[in-house]
C-alpha cells in the first residue's frame, strides 16, 4: 500500500505543471451558473484525452467513469463544479479573467483542474484497483436550484449507483498542504428572502401626509432579528442576514415601495419550516400595523449538508495516511451553503476541504472576493489526495 501511495504522489507531481496549465485556462475563461458550455466542453474533451468515455447529464455536466478491475464490485463517486461568478477580478495576475466581470472567484477552476487530474491518475492506476469511480463535473453549483439537484434529476446518482461521494473544497482560511474534515453536520441550509414594503410615497417633508416604507423597513429588519435572538433553540445554529435593501427615494422625496432581500440558514429541518412561517406572519403582522403592507417571498434553497460519520472517520485516516496527521484537521461547523448538500441527503457522503492560503505570498483573501487566488501548490495535493482516497474508498466499500 505505501507503494501505491507514492506512485499516487509521484504521479500527481508528475502532472502538476499540466493541473496548473488547466486551472489557468479555467480561471482564464470563467462561465457563469448553467452557462458552462465552453468548460464543460474543455473538460469533456480533456477526459477523452485521459482514455475516458465521458457524457453529458443536463446541457453542460458531465460524467466519466474509471473502471478498475472487477468494476461491479464498488462504486465511488467525485464531485467537481464547473461555475464562475459574477464578479470582476482585481488580481494582477496573467491568467487573470478574459471575461469581463466574470471571475472563478470560489475556486471552481481548482475542483475541476483537481479532479481531471485525479481523473487522470486513477485511470493510469485502473489495473491496481477494484471498483469503479464515477467522476462528476457538474454545473450550477452558485445558483438556485442548484446544478447538483438537476444532476440527481437525470441520474447522476444511478448507472452505476455509488455507494459514497465526496468533495472537495478550496478553504482559504487553511494554508496550502493541509486539509479539514468535519463529521455530522458541517454546512447550512440556505432560504432566499424577498420582501416588498409597501406605504404611500411623497415629499420627504410632509410624512404625516405619507405611510413610510422606509421608517417600516427599517422596524422590520430590527425585529426580524428577535427570530435568531429569542425564538430560536440556541443549539440549534440559525442565521438570518440581509444584504439588499433598496428605497429610491430621494433627499427629500420618500418611495412608495422598499425592496428588502436576504437569506435564512440553520442545521434543522423542522426549525426551518418553522422559522420561515414566523418571518412571514412577524413581516406581514409589523406592516400592517404600521400602516402599510407587504409582499414576502421566501425560496427555499439548499439543504443543509451532512457528512456521513463512517465515511468521514475512513476519509480522514486515509488523508492521515496520505500527508500526515500534522497536516489533516478538523473543522468547525460553516454557516455557508454549497449543493453538494443534495448528494448528501441520497448517499454517504464527506465534503472536505483543501488548504489554499499562503500569508509569505499574500495569498490571503475569502472566497467571492475580487482578490481570490491560492497557493497553487495545493493543486498537487489536491489532485493526488483525491485519488487516494477513492481508491481506499473503494477498497473499504468491498469489505462492507
Amino acid at each position: 500500500m505505501k507503494e501505491l501511495t507514492s506512485h499516487i504522489q509521484q504521479l500527481a507531481k508528475q502532472y502538476a505543471a499540466d493541473t496548473v496549465a488547466t486551472r489557468h485556462h479555467l480561471h482564464q475563461n470563467p462561465e457563469l451558473s448553467f452557462q458552462e458550455h465552453n468548460t464543460s466542453a474543455y473538460v469533456f474533451q480533456k477526459l477523452q484525452e485521459y482514455g475516458l468515455e465521458p457524457e453529458r447529464v443536463t446541457e453542460t455536466g458531465v460524467v466519466a467513469l474509471v473502471k478498475g478491475r472487477n468494476p461491479q464490485k464498488a462504486t465511488t463517486a467525485l464531485r467537481a463544479d464547473l461555475d464562475a461568478l459574477p464578479i470582476l477580478e482585481a488580481n494582477d495576475v496573467d491568467y487573470k479573467s478574459q471575461n469581463q466581470g466574470v471571475m472563478h472567484a470560489c475556486g471552481h477552476d481548482v475542483h475541476t483542474s483537481s479532479l481531471l487530474t485525479t481523473a487522470r491518475i486513477l485511470q493510469e492506476l485502473k489495473d491496481q484497483f477494484e471498483g469503479t469511480v464515477k467522476l462528476i463535473f457538474q454545473p450550477g453549483e452558485e445558483k438556485f436550484p442548484g446544478g447538483a439537484s438537476l444532476m440527481i434529476k437525470e441520474g447522476v446518482l444511478q448507472n452505476p449507483a455509488p455507494q459514497s461521494i465526496m468533495g472537495q473544497h478550496v478553504f482559504p482560511m487553511l494554508e496550502a498542504g493541509k486539509v479539514g474534515f468535519r463529521s455530522g453536520m458541517y454546512m447550512a441550509s440556505a432560504d432566499e428572502i424577498y420582501i416588498t414594503v409597501k406605504g404611500k410615497g411623497g415629499h420627504g417633508g410632509l410624512p404625516e401626509q405619507l405611510v413610510d416604507p422606509v421608517l417600516i423597513s427599517a422596524h422590520l429588519l430590527v425585529a426580524l432579528q428577535q427570530i435568531v435572538s429569542r425564538r430560536a433553540n440556541p443549539k440549534v445554529p440559525s442565521v438570518l442576514s440581509f444584504g439588499k435593501v433598496i428605497a429610491n427615494g430621494a433627499t427629500n422625496v420618500i418611495p412608495g415601495e422598499v425592496h428588502i432581500e436576504g437569506t435564512f440558514r440553520t442545521m434543522d429541518e423542522a426549525w426551518r419550516a418553522e422559522a420561515k412561517q414566523k418571518i412571514k406572519k412577524l413581516a406581514e403582522g409589523l406592516c400592517e400595523s404600521m400602516g402599510g403592507s407587504c409582499d414576502i417571498t421566501i425560496m427555499d434553497g439548499y439543504p443543509f449538508l451532512k457528512n456521513d460519520p463512517a465515511l468521514v472517520a475512513r476519509a480522514q485516516a486515509a488523508a492521515v495516511e496520505y500527508l500526515g496527521a500534522e497536516n489533516v484537521v478538523e473543522l468547525d461547523m460553516w454557516m455557508a451553503a454549497e449543493d453538494f448538500a443534495y448528494y448528501s441527503q441520497q448517499v454517504d457522503a464527506c465534503f472536505y476541504r483543501l488548504g489554499t492560503r499562503n500569508e509569505a505570498q499574500g495569498i490571503t483573501s475569502g472566497v467571492h472576493t475580487p482578490t481570490f487566488n491560492i497557493d497553487e501548490s495545493a493543486l498537487e495535493l489536491g489532485s493526488g489526495l483525491m485519488a487516494w482516497l477513492a481508491i481506499q474508498e473503494l477498497q473499504a466499500l468491498a469489505r462492507l
